[in-house]
Protein backbone atom coordinates (compact mmCIF):
# COMPACT_ATOMS: atom_id res chain seq x y z
CA UNK A 1 0.00 0.00 0.00
CA UNK A 2 2.81 2.32 0.89
CA UNK A 3 4.53 1.60 -2.42
CA UNK A 4 1.28 2.37 -4.28
CA UNK A 5 0.89 5.70 -2.49
CA UNK A 6 4.50 6.58 -3.19
CA UNK A 7 4.16 5.79 -6.88
CA UNK A 8 0.86 7.66 -7.09
CA UNK A 9 2.46 10.72 -5.50
CA UNK A 10 5.49 10.52 -7.74
CA UNK A 11 3.43 10.19 -10.95
CA UNK A 12 0.59 12.62 -10.33
CA UNK A 13 1.16 14.88 -7.32
CA UNK A 14 4.88 15.64 -7.44
CA UNK A 15 5.59 18.73 -9.57
CA UNK A 16 1.85 18.83 -10.39
CA UNK A 17 2.34 16.18 -13.06
CA UNK A 18 -1.39 15.52 -13.16
CA UNK A 19 -1.65 18.79 -15.11
CA UNK A 20 -0.12 17.06 -18.14
CA UNK A 21 -3.11 14.74 -18.25
CA UNK A 22 -5.60 17.50 -17.42
CA UNK A 23 -4.32 19.76 -20.20
CA UNK A 24 -4.20 16.79 -22.54
CA UNK A 25 -7.79 15.88 -21.70
CA UNK A 26 -8.97 19.38 -22.65
CA UNK A 27 -7.18 19.13 -26.00
CA UNK A 28 -8.61 15.66 -26.61
CA UNK A 29 -12.16 16.87 -25.99
CA UNK A 30 -11.60 19.99 -28.11
CA UNK A 31 -10.30 18.00 -31.07
CA UNK A 32 -13.07 15.41 -30.72
CA UNK A 33 -15.84 18.02 -30.53
CA UNK A 34 -14.80 20.09 -33.54
CA UNK A 35 -13.79 17.04 -35.60
CA UNK A 36 -17.25 15.60 -34.94
CA UNK A 37 -18.92 18.80 -36.20
CA UNK A 38 -16.75 18.79 -39.32
CA UNK A 39 -17.40 15.08 -39.85
CA UNK A 40 -21.17 15.54 -39.58
CA UNK A 41 -21.09 18.45 -42.05
CA UNK A 42 -18.99 16.56 -44.61
CA UNK A 43 -20.93 13.37 -44.02
CA UNK A 44 -24.31 14.95 -44.65
CA UNK A 45 -23.12 16.66 -47.84
CA UNK A 46 -21.67 13.42 -49.21
CA UNK A 47 -24.74 11.44 -48.10
CA UNK A 48 -27.11 13.86 -49.86
CA UNK A 49 -25.07 13.72 -53.07
CA UNK A 50 -24.89 9.93 -53.08
CA UNK A 51 -28.53 9.33 -52.12
CA UNK A 52 -29.69 11.86 -54.73
CA UNK A 53 -27.64 10.06 -57.35
CA UNK A 54 -29.08 6.69 -56.26
CA UNK A 55 -32.67 7.92 -56.54
CA UNK A 56 -32.52 10.37 -59.46
CA UNK A 57 -29.32 9.62 -61.35
CA UNK A 58 -28.13 13.22 -60.93
CA UNK A 59 -24.71 14.40 -59.71
CA UNK A 60 -22.77 11.69 -61.54
CA UNK A 61 -19.44 13.52 -61.36
CA UNK A 62 -19.92 14.56 -57.73
CA UNK A 63 -21.00 11.03 -56.84
CA UNK A 64 -17.86 9.66 -58.48
CA UNK A 65 -15.70 12.08 -56.48
CA UNK A 66 -17.54 11.12 -53.28
CA UNK A 67 -16.89 7.44 -53.97
CA UNK A 68 -13.17 8.16 -54.38
CA UNK A 69 -13.22 10.10 -51.09
CA UNK A 70 -14.95 7.25 -49.26
CA UNK A 71 -12.66 4.61 -50.75
CA UNK A 72 -9.44 6.46 -49.92
CA UNK A 73 -10.42 7.54 -46.41
CA UNK A 74 -11.95 4.23 -45.33
CA UNK A 75 -9.16 2.27 -46.99
CA UNK A 76 -6.21 3.93 -45.26
CA UNK A 77 -5.27 4.11 -41.55
CA UNK A 78 -6.25 7.24 -39.64
CA UNK A 79 -2.69 7.67 -38.36
CA UNK A 80 -1.36 7.80 -41.94
CA UNK A 81 -3.99 10.39 -42.85
CA UNK A 82 -2.98 12.45 -39.81
CA UNK A 83 0.71 12.32 -40.76
CA UNK A 84 -0.02 13.22 -44.40
CA UNK A 85 -2.15 16.15 -43.28
CA UNK A 86 0.54 17.48 -40.96
CA UNK A 87 3.80 16.70 -42.78
CA UNK A 88 2.67 16.84 -46.43
CA UNK A 89 -0.39 19.06 -46.84
CA UNK A 90 0.57 21.59 -44.16
CA UNK A 91 4.26 20.74 -44.00
CA UNK A 92 5.40 24.17 -45.18
CA UNK A 93 2.75 26.13 -43.28
CA UNK A 94 2.88 27.34 -39.69
CA UNK A 95 -0.44 26.02 -38.48
CA UNK A 96 -1.90 24.96 -35.14
CA UNK A 97 -1.52 21.25 -34.46
CA UNK A 98 -4.99 21.26 -32.93
CA UNK A 99 -6.41 22.56 -36.21
CA UNK A 100 -4.48 19.93 -38.16
CA UNK A 101 -5.89 17.20 -35.89
CA UNK A 102 -9.44 18.58 -36.24
CA UNK A 103 -9.15 18.60 -40.04
CA UNK A 104 -7.61 15.14 -40.26
CA UNK A 105 -10.04 13.46 -37.87
CA UNK A 106 -12.99 15.44 -39.24
CA UNK A 107 -12.29 14.32 -42.81
CA UNK A 108 -11.80 10.75 -41.58
CA UNK A 109 -15.01 10.77 -39.57
CA UNK A 110 -16.92 12.35 -42.45
CA UNK A 111 -16.46 9.23 -44.57
CA UNK A 112 -18.11 7.03 -41.95
CA UNK A 113 -20.79 9.59 -41.12
CA UNK A 114 -21.61 9.79 -44.84
CA UNK A 115 -22.50 6.12 -45.02
CA UNK A 116 -24.47 6.32 -41.76
CA UNK A 117 -26.47 9.30 -43.05
CA UNK A 118 -26.90 7.77 -46.51
CA UNK A 119 -28.36 4.66 -44.93
CA UNK A 120 -30.70 6.87 -42.90
CA UNK A 121 -31.87 8.78 -45.98
CA UNK A 122 -32.37 5.63 -48.03
CA UNK A 123 -34.36 4.06 -45.18
CA UNK A 124 -37.09 6.69 -45.59
CA UNK A 125 -39.89 5.28 -47.73
CA UNK A 126 -39.96 6.57 -51.29
CA UNK A 127 -43.58 7.47 -50.66
CA UNK A 128 -42.39 10.34 -48.45
CA UNK A 129 -40.60 11.81 -51.45
CA UNK A 130 -43.67 11.39 -53.63
CA UNK A 131 -45.84 12.97 -50.92
CA UNK A 132 -43.62 16.02 -50.88
CA UNK A 133 -43.84 16.33 -54.64
CA UNK A 134 -47.64 15.99 -54.49
CA UNK A 135 -47.95 19.09 -52.26
CA UNK A 136 -45.83 21.17 -54.59
CA UNK A 137 -42.36 20.77 -53.08
CA UNK A 138 -39.37 20.44 -55.36
CA UNK A 139 -36.78 17.72 -54.73
CA UNK A 140 -34.57 20.00 -52.62
CA UNK A 141 -37.50 21.21 -50.52
CA UNK A 142 -38.75 17.68 -50.00
CA UNK A 143 -35.31 16.56 -48.87
CA UNK A 144 -34.89 19.52 -46.51
CA UNK A 145 -38.34 19.60 -44.92
CA UNK A 146 -39.44 15.95 -45.03
CA UNK A 147 -36.65 13.43 -45.68
CA UNK A 148 -33.67 14.87 -43.79
CA UNK A 149 -35.45 15.51 -40.44
CA UNK A 150 -36.64 11.90 -40.35
CA UNK A 151 -33.28 10.55 -41.49
CA UNK A 152 -31.39 12.62 -38.91
CA UNK A 153 -33.64 11.30 -36.17
CA UNK A 154 -33.00 7.72 -37.30
CA UNK A 155 -29.21 8.04 -37.41
CA UNK A 156 -28.73 10.19 -34.31
CA UNK A 157 -27.81 7.22 -32.05
CA UNK A 158 -25.32 5.99 -34.66
CA UNK A 159 -23.80 9.47 -34.83
CA UNK A 160 -23.44 9.35 -31.05
CA UNK A 161 -21.51 6.11 -31.37
CA UNK A 162 -19.31 7.68 -34.05
CA UNK A 163 -18.47 10.43 -31.55
CA UNK A 164 -17.32 7.76 -29.08
CA UNK A 165 -15.19 6.05 -31.73
CA UNK A 166 -13.66 9.38 -32.71
CA UNK A 167 -12.87 10.18 -29.07
CA UNK A 168 -10.73 7.06 -28.78
CA UNK A 169 -9.21 7.54 -32.24
CA UNK A 170 -7.76 10.92 -31.27
CA UNK A 171 -5.31 9.07 -29.01
CA UNK A 172 -2.95 8.91 -32.00
CA UNK A 173 -2.56 12.72 -32.00
CA UNK A 174 0.83 12.30 -30.32
CA UNK A 175 2.26 11.28 -33.70
CA UNK A 176 2.29 14.98 -34.61
CA UNK A 177 3.54 15.96 -31.12
CA UNK A 178 0.13 17.24 -30.06
CA UNK A 179 -0.12 16.99 -26.28
CA UNK A 180 -3.43 15.21 -25.97
CA UNK A 181 -4.47 12.96 -23.09
CA UNK A 182 -2.39 9.99 -24.23
CA UNK A 183 0.66 12.17 -24.85
CA UNK A 184 0.22 13.73 -21.40
CA UNK A 185 0.42 10.28 -19.82
CA UNK A 186 3.47 9.48 -21.92
CA UNK A 187 5.22 12.66 -20.75
CA UNK A 188 4.66 11.61 -17.13
CA UNK A 189 6.06 8.17 -17.95
CA UNK A 190 9.18 9.74 -19.45
CA UNK A 191 9.70 11.79 -16.26
CA UNK A 192 9.12 9.02 -13.71
CA UNK A 193 10.18 5.94 -15.72
CA UNK A 194 7.00 4.30 -14.42
CA UNK A 195 4.72 3.17 -17.26
CA UNK A 196 2.02 1.52 -15.16
CA UNK A 197 0.56 4.48 -13.28
CA UNK A 198 0.27 7.10 -16.06
CA UNK A 199 -0.91 4.65 -18.73
CA UNK A 200 -3.48 3.05 -16.45
CA UNK A 201 -4.61 6.56 -15.50
CA UNK A 202 -5.04 7.47 -19.18
CA UNK A 203 -6.94 4.24 -19.83
CA UNK A 204 -9.28 4.86 -16.89
CA UNK A 205 -10.03 8.40 -18.07
CA UNK A 206 -10.84 7.18 -21.58
CA UNK A 207 -12.97 4.39 -20.13
CA UNK A 208 -14.86 6.85 -17.93
CA UNK A 209 -15.51 9.18 -20.86
CA UNK A 210 -16.70 6.31 -23.05
CA UNK A 211 -19.03 5.02 -20.33
CA UNK A 212 -20.50 8.50 -19.82
CA UNK A 213 -21.06 9.12 -23.53
CA UNK A 214 -22.39 5.58 -24.03
CA UNK A 215 -24.95 6.26 -21.30
CA UNK A 216 -25.91 9.53 -22.96
CA UNK A 217 -26.35 7.79 -26.32
CA UNK A 218 -28.47 5.11 -24.63
CA UNK A 219 -30.68 7.78 -23.04
CA UNK A 220 -30.99 9.50 -26.40
CA UNK A 221 -32.06 6.27 -28.09
CA UNK A 222 -34.66 5.68 -25.37
CA UNK A 223 -36.01 9.21 -25.76
CA UNK A 224 -36.27 8.81 -29.53
CA UNK A 225 -38.05 5.48 -29.17
CA UNK A 226 -40.54 7.03 -26.75
CA UNK A 227 -41.22 9.94 -29.11
CA UNK A 228 -42.16 7.49 -31.90
CA UNK A 229 -44.93 5.91 -29.86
Amino acid sequence: MGNFQERFYQNFIQENRWLYMWDGLKITLEVTFFATLLGILLGFIVAIIRSTHDRTGKFRVLNFLCQIYLTVIRGTPAVVQLLITYFVIFGSVNISKVLVAVLAFGVNSGAYVAEICRAGIMSIDIGQLEAGRSIGFGYAQTMWYIILPQAFKNVLPALGNEFIVLLKETSISGYIALQDLTKGGDIIRSRTYDAFMPLIGVALIYLTLVLVFTKLVSLLERRLNQSER
